[in-house]
C-alpha cells in the first residue's frame, strides 16, 4: 500500500486476510468510504488476492447502499464478478449470497423506504429470488453460510410474500446456525424473531430477543445495525407508554445516523418520532 498523506511513499507487508478482516470491519463501524479506498489502494498482482479484495469491496458497499442510500454495489458485483474467473467454492457461494442481498434491497426499497409486501412488485421476480436464496442454501459450503442462506430466506418470505410463519421457521434455523459463534447471524434473527413475538402481542419476549440482539451488534462492531436495534427498544418504551423515554432515545439515533452519513436509518427514526412503527419497516439485514 502507498501512502501519500505526507508524500512520502512506504510500503507495509499486510496479510491479505487480515486486511480484508479490517475492511470489514470499517464497513461494519459505518466508515463505508474508508473502507472503500482502504481496498481500492491495495496494490496486489495475484489475480485471487485482487478477486478477494473486490469480493469485500462489493459487500462494504452493499452495507452502505442499505444504510446510507447509495447505489455503489451494483458495480462492485460487476467488478468482483469479472475477476472471480476461476473463483473458490466459497468465493463463488459468497458471490452470489451478495447479489441475492443486492437483489432483496432492491425489492425491499422504493424512493429510500421500506416497502415490505408484496403489492406492486413482479411476482415473477420475487419467485426467482426465493429460488436463488433455496440454491444458496442447498450449495451452502458451511453450517454458517447455510444459517444465513436460511435468514434471507425468511426476509423474503416476511417481507415479500408475507408468509408469516415460513418466514420464523427460516429465522429458527437461521439462530440455530449462528448461535455457535457468528453474532451477526444470532443477532439478524434474533431481531426479527423478536419482530414475530412483538406482532402476536408478546412484547416481553421481544424486548428480552431484541436486547440480546443489541449486544450482539455492538460487542460484533456493528455501529449502524446497533442503532436500528435501538430503536426497537425505542418501540419498546412506547408500547410501555414510555413516550418520552422512547422519544429521547429515537431523537438520539437518529443525531447519530445522520452525523455517520447513515441516512435511510436517519430517515426511519425521524419517522418514529411522527409516531411510524419501526416494527413495520424491520426488513434490514443490518
Amino acid at each position: 500500500m502507498t501512502n501519500t498523506a505526507s508524500n512520502v511513499s512506504t510500503r507495509a507487508a499486510v496479510p491479505l486476510d487480515e486486511l480484508l478482516s479490517s475492511a470489514r470491519a470499517l464497513g461494519l463501524s459505518g466508515r463505508w468510504d474508508r473502507a472503500a479506498r482502504l481496498l481500492d489502494a491495495t496494490d496486489v498482482a495475484e489475480p485471487g488476492a485482487r478477486a478477494r479484495i473486490a469480493l469485500v469491496a462489493a459487500e462494504v458497499a452493499l452495507e452502505s447502499d442499505w444504510f446510507a442510500g447509495t447505489d455503489a454495489a451494483g458495480a462492485r458485483l460487476d467488478t468482483a464478478a469479472k475477476l472471480l474467473a476461476d473463483p473458490r467454492p466459497d468465493d463463488r457461494w459468497d458471490l452470489d449470497f451478495l447479489r441475492l442481498r443486492h437483489g432483496y434491497l432492491g425489492r425491499i426499497r422504493s424512493g429510500g423506504r421500506f416497502c415490505p409486501g408484496p403489492a406492486g412488485k413482479d411476482p415473477d421476480a420475487l419467485t426467482a429470488l426465493r429460488g436463488q436464496g433455496e440454491t444458496l442454501r442447498e450449495q451452502a459450503p458451511d453450517e454458517t453460510r447455510r444459517g444465513w442462506a436460511e435468514m434471507y430466506l425468511g426476509l423474503i418470505a416476511d417481507n415479500l410474500f408475507a408468509e408469516s410463519e415460513v418466514a420464523a421457521r427460516h429465522f429458527a434455523a437461521a439462530l440455530r446456525a449462528g448461535e455457535p459463534g457468528d453474532d451477526l447471524l444470532s443477532r439478524e434473527a434474533l431481531r426479527h424473531l423478536g419482530g414475530h413475538d412483538h406482532d402476536h402481542g408478546d412484547r416481553a419476549r421481544a424486548l428480552e430477543r431484541w436486547r440480546r440482539a443489541t449486544a450482539l451488534g455492538a460487542g460484533a462492531g456493528t455501529v449502524p445495525g446497533t442503532l436500528s436495534q435501538q430503536l426497537l427498544l425505542a418501540a419498546s418504551a412506547r408500547d410501555a407508554g414510555d413516550e418520552a423515554g422512547a422519544s429521547a432515545l429515537a431523537r438520539e439515533i437518529a443525531r447519530w445516523a445522520a452525523a455517520l452519513g447513515a441516512s435511510s436509518l436517519a430517515a426511519q427514526a425521524e419517522d418514529f418520532l411522527t409516531r411510524a412503527n419501526p416494527t413495520a419497516s424491520a426488513a434490514s439485514d443490518d
